[in-house]
């Protein structure tokens, strides 16, 4: 399987981190830089009498580091698809596993191999929820000495903070980076293609730690031990023709995690989203210039907001609250920002006569 690019707010491009195919790598060995002790002086310090500096908050945190490797990775584990391989995260004892819905793709069995097994688990689905990106399959035989993930609560996340990635990059498994919290609070979305259904995360993490295709659905973790978000995007650069942006990575956070795994789980599906959703079926539709010039309404739900106000199929929508939408993934990510109950004002092309109208729109929620 090809990458996958998604569409970053801002100037930059960003690649799904599913691994496709047999791919070939080069020996990039991941390996962290930790802090190094200070060294002494060469300047006759040790014959005055003088000591080195302590090496000591070098060591601990270098302790750190490894005990949370230990803690952590036996929950991180890589699934094997038709199409390639992604990770995912031990959710309980059950045997639920989450992971990227792009990492699932279409596929419905799956074998999962767990850190220091010596053969793949089979795997079923139990549901993927394509507009947050997630999905959990389930092992058909859970071993006893399954070890879920502790998740984190992300709302208290704060930009500095320690994160570790952990997961299967290029097919290396069980590889372990680290960085730091970069941003919080991000809009990244994607483009409808094979393997990927234009998810928008409204409130992505933002990391340095190194992401590369593979460690989708893995764990991004705080020094604590705990998963705090799902690794799923890499920014790519357009200036460099999809090059690499290095140090730009983006993670689904773990309280978005937590209630679509806990609803999937319980239910099979996801009743409470907390995403906004007008209630209609688009496509990007282009102007005489042949530019895009909005999205144009293929179907309305019915009992949705967008029935509700009036909107009809064939009808095109221009603007949200006087924000242009040019596109599909602008339309997704004006309503990223938006809750259910928001009331907004949609610009629309009427359908047959052209004429342009406004309506106000009280946003639904998006359900599985």
């Amino acid at each position: 399987m090809g990458r996958k690019t998604r569409r970053v707010t801002g100037a930059l491009t960003a690649a799904v981190l599913m691994l496709g195919g047999s791919s070939a790598c080069s020996d990039g060995n991941g390996s962290k830089k930790g802090p190094s002790p200070s060294s002494g002086s060469a300047n006759g310090n040790a014959a005055s009498g003088s000591t080195a500096p302590s090496s000591a908050p070098a060591n601990d945190l270098q302790a750190k580091y490894q005990q949370v490797v230990r803690n952590v990775l036996p929950s991180v584990v890589q699934i094997t698809t038709p199409n390639g391989l992604g990770s995912g995260v031990v959710y309980d004892d059950k045997g639920n596993i989450v992971t990227n819905a792009h990492v699932v793709g279409q596929a419905t069995t799956f074998e999962v191999t767990l850190p220091n097994a010596s053969k793949p688990v089979p795997a079923k689905l139990v549901a993927t929820f394509d507009p947050d990106d997630l999905a959990v399959i389930r092992l058909d035989n859970p071993p006893p000495d399954l070890k879920p993930a502790r998740f984190a609560d992300s709302s208290k996340l704060q930009v500095g903070q320690i994160t570790m990635a952990m997961g299967n990059p290029l097919g290396l498994d069980s590889s372990v980076t680290e960085g730091i919290v970069s941003a919080i609070g991000r809009t990244v979305s994607e483009p409808e293609n094979s393997g990927s259904s234009g998810a928008t995360i409204s409130s992505a993490i933002q990391t340095s730690a190194a992401i590369n295709p593979g460690n989708s659905g893995g764990a991004l973790v705080d020094l604590d031990s705990q998963v705090i978000g799902i690794p799923t995007l890499a920014a790519t650069d357009p200036e460099t023709q999809g090059g690499a942006a290095a140090g730009i990575g983006f993670a689904i956070p773990a309280n978005t995690v937590k209630s679509i795994a806990d609803q999937i789980i319980k239910n099979g599906k996801v009743d409470n989203s907390g995403k906004a959703a007008l209630g209609v079926t688009v496509r990007t539709v282009a102007g005489s210039s042949g530019r895009t010039a909005g999205v144009g309404v293929v179907s309305v739900q019915d009992g949705g907001a967008a029935k509700a106000a009036g909107i009809q199929r064939g009808d095109v929508i221009t603007s949200i609250d006087d924000q242009p939408i040019t596109d599909v993934a602008a339309l997704s990510e004006v309503l990223g920002g938006k809750q259910p109950g928001d009331r907004v004002k949609v610009s629309l092309v009427r359908a047959g006569d052209g004429g342009k109208a406004t309506v106000d729109v009280t946003l639904g929620e998006l359900k599985s």
